[in-house]
């Protein structure tokens, strides 16, 4: 929430200051180490309200605070960076416009909401003020048009992260000028985006956005595989990619993905009813083929390739995919360490294909393997 750059010598004695004088404005309490004098808590160092306000943990206190005086506002505007306006579940948007100007190094904002509250003037306001932000939540924003995108686009060029899940009126032409100025863009949910999320707009995103890490296209169900595989061609940093409910898809991107994003840990093919046995095999060859440059292992390895869970897909969803049959998925198991059906680690999701059953990963064969990993992930 609060993050500065905290002078700690003299921190500790301003406090206890004041508290001497009790916070009242006509009480005057010196602090012998430093010389200082306090008449109340408008005359707080900017560092110890800081701290305070870091303590307290609460959104709602810092913009309350923001109100308490000139020194006070001026004091969070450059010290907080992270804020959320989750909690408001009224006026969200008359409270973004009034605050906008106070908080200008904001670098994370969280606007989601359960209502829809926020409108174009409020990300307006954000994007004219706020050009240091980073990271940006605007699920579920129902309300917003493509004004927001290219508030954004000229306002918030350092964009690494961007939520837009469920803003259904953006347009492919925005979201395409949005990605041509932040260049910057590391993770990129478009979730129920069906009309921003067209195969134009991946075919922009793979030309301007070359570090995206992770980009959920989950029921975005007008792309495809044309936009899909010009992604992989131009994302090859790709860590996370969900493509549920996208029902155009076939083999086609996930053997793109496979071949262009070394990097991929998670892919979501939920409800691909397209995708068959060549998918799965073009990931589990792809598997062992960047095996081979592995480095071997030392002789207490016994001289085998040095491999953990940290390589490839950690998480795999095919859940109602039904042409998949079960030796061309568990070669895919076989071929992932990290990939569980065990319920301790359950990372590869096959509900509703009955005929997937008999899949399993090496810990239900071994289930003392399953008690390590567990064990393992809890050791920090």
């Amino acid at each position: 929430m609060v993050s500065a750059q905290l002078t700690s010598g003299n921190l500790d004695n301003s406090f206890n200051a004041l508290m001497v004088s009790g916070g009242g404005e006509s009480v005057q309490a010196q602090n012998g180490s430093t010389g200082t004098t306090f008449l109340g808590w408008k005359d707080l160092p900017m560092e110890l309200l800081l701290r305070i306000l870091s303590v307290a943990g609460d959104d709602r206190m810092v913009i309350a605070a923001s109100g308490v005086c000139t020194g006070w506002r001026d004091a969070l505007g450059w010290g907080v960076t992270s804020i959320s306006f989750s909690w408001c579940q009224d006026h969200m948007n008359e409270l973004l416009m009034s605050l906008a100007h106070k908080f200008t190094k904001l670098q994370v904002l969280s606007l989601r909401q359960i209502k829809p509250q926020v409108e174009d003037s409020a990300v307006e306001a954000v994007a004219n003020n706020c050009h240091d932000l980073r990271e940006l939540d605007l699920s579920r924003s129902f309300r917003l048009s493509d004004r927001s995108l290219y508030a954004l686009a000229h306002g918030c060029l350092h964009l690494t992260r961007l939520n837009i899940s469920g803003c259904s009126n953006f347009s492919d032409a925005a979201l395409i000028y949005l990605t041509s100025q932040c260049r910057n863009l590391k993770c990129l949910n478009l979730c129920g985006c069906v009309r921003a999320a067209s195969d134009r707009a991946l075919q922009a995103i793979a030309r301007n956005c070359g570090q995206l890490q992770s980009l959920n296209l989950g029921w975005c169900d007008t792309v495809t595989d044309w936009g899909v595989t010009r992604l992989a061609s131009g994302c090859p940093e790709l860590r996370a990619v969900d493509l549920c409910g996208c029902v155009l898809i076939t083999d086609e991107s996930v053997v793109a993905l496979a071949n262009g994003c070394p990097h991929l840990r998670s892919l979501g093919l939920y409800y691909c009813q397209n995708i068959t046995d060549r998918a799965m095999y073009s990931l589990a060859a792809n598997s062992r083929i960047r095996s081979k440059g592995m480095s071997w292992g030392t002789a207490e390895s016994g001289g085998r390739r040095s491999r953990d869970d940290k390589d490839g897909l950690s998480n795999l969803n095919i859940s109602q995919c039904t042409a998949l049959t079960p030796p061309a998925v568990q070669a895919v198991c076989d071929s992932f360490p990290a990939l569980h059906t065990c319920p301790e680690r359950h990372s590869l999701i096959i509900s509703g294909c009955l005929s997937l059953t008999a899949v399993h990963c090496a810990c239900a064969l071994h289930p003392h393997r399953a008690g390590r990993a567990l064990l393992s992930n809890h050791a920090y």
